[in-house]
């Protein structure tokens, strides 16, 4: 079905472009644009193919997809709490887990911008627990910005010589928040909400300010067969977890929002994004396979290029994803899991919607290049 609509797509984009030729043409009123034609062409084929995984997967959650400041595809189904029957709705906050860790990211970034640290400092010079570990004493900002630190979540040494391979570590970036903490002088809730306010994110939180209202309570098992995840969303606050590393709560419109502004350049110097989003060293992710991984972003090897994070804290998967070629982001967040499945079981609807983005933002990525390729010749 999908390559049936892909086919149609083709078809109107190249009419289009044929239509940009200098001719006389008779005078029209409401005449779309061909951005416009190729916008109502992502609608209809997203809301299609997205509907199918909505309605397969029985999924519970709000998904959305947006063009620059165009809604693209969204939808929400389910409940935020489940005992009341509390739809899910366009202000439903959700928490995010790992996909926090591009804030704090950009948090460490922004010091850096402002000369308060270099890349190459040891953590050491500024938290004492660094100093006093002789295992951590050379660790550097950007070892724990890509993972390459070595430190293990579930001891006090070195998995390996920090530097020399990758191994994701929840508890370097709770460290990265505790340094982020220490060089500005302000607090991480402080710090996040400056960043929420910079991109116009008027409903996103951290665990620890969370105001309550609209918020998509964690469940683990089946829709017909729950169990509620208890202390939520204060226990993302946890030294296990760590706001820092997992602890933000968001929505779909809002993380739209922040990645207009990160990859826009409202958060940080084109050159410091630049190594954001620079490849570092290889992750072999669970569920998504080989990926790149920067500072709190990863990033494909393959078309359509992608920067991206996934997020899991107990009953809520999320999925963040920027195609930077056609600026469109993808925005899949959940309130349950059944953790029977294991993560690829449970993150399988995630993946599905990226799988269905990859293929139509490669389509329309492509697409506008015989269109522009026309307007120029002609």
């Amino acid at each position: 079905m999908i390559q049936k609509y892909l086919l149609g797509l083709v078809a109107g984009l190249f009419f289009l472009g044929g239509c940009q030729k200098k001719e006389v043409l008779p005078v029209a009123e409401n005449i779309p644009s061909p951005q416009q034609v190729m916008l109502g062409f992502k609608q209809r084929l997203y809301a299609n193919q997205m509907d199918s995984v909505f309605k397969k997967c029985n999924f519970n959650g709000s998904v959305a997809v947006f063009q620059d400041s165009s809604l693209v595809f969204k939808k929400n189904q389910g409940f935020e709490d489940f005992k009341n029957k509390t739809i899910i709705g366009s202000q439903t906050v959700f928490a995010i887990g790992s996909v926090s860790k591009q804030f704090t990211a950009a948090m460490v970034l922004q010091l850096y911008d402002e000369g308060k640290l270099k890349l190459d400092d040891h953590i050491s010079d500024y938290l004492p627990s660094f100093k006093e570990n002789s295992s951590y004493r050379d660790i550097t900002v950007s070892q724990l910005l890509g993972h390459t630190s070595g430190i293990s979540d579930s001891g006090s040494g070195l998995l390996f010589k920090s530097g020399s391979n990758f191994s994701y570590s929840n508890k370097g970036y709770c460290f990265l928040g505790e340094l982020a903490q220490k060089v500005s002088g302000k607090s991480y809730d402080e710090m996040a909400h400056e960043l929420f306010r910079k991109a116009g994110m008027s409903h996103s939180f951290t665990s620890d300010r969370f105001n309550g209202v609209h918020f998509a309570k964690a469940y683990l098992g089946t829709a017909k067969h729950w169990e509620e995840v208890p202390d939520m969303p204060a226990r993302l606050s946890h030294d296990k977890i760590s706001v820092s590393a997992g602890g933000i709560l968001s929505t779909a419109s809002d993380l739209h929002k922040w990645n207009q502004a990160l990859y826009g350049g409202k958060i940080l110097k084109p050159q410091t994004l630049g190594m954001m989003l620079k490849k570092g060293m290889i992750r072999n992710h669970e569920i998504l396979g080989k990926c790149g991984y920067g500072y709190g972003i990863m990033m494909n090897g393959s078309s359509p290029e992608s920067f991206f994070h996934t997020g899991y804290v107990k009953g809520s998967p999320s999925l963040l994803v920027y195609y930077p070629r056609t600026r469109t982001s993808l925005i899949v967040l959940s309130n349950i899991a059944d953790e029977s499945l294991g993560k690829n079981g449970f993150f399988k609807p995630h993946n599905t919607f990226r799988h269905i983005a990859d293929v139509l933002e490669t389509a329309a990525g492509q697409m506008s290049e015989p269109s522009r390729n026309v307007a120029e010749t002609n």
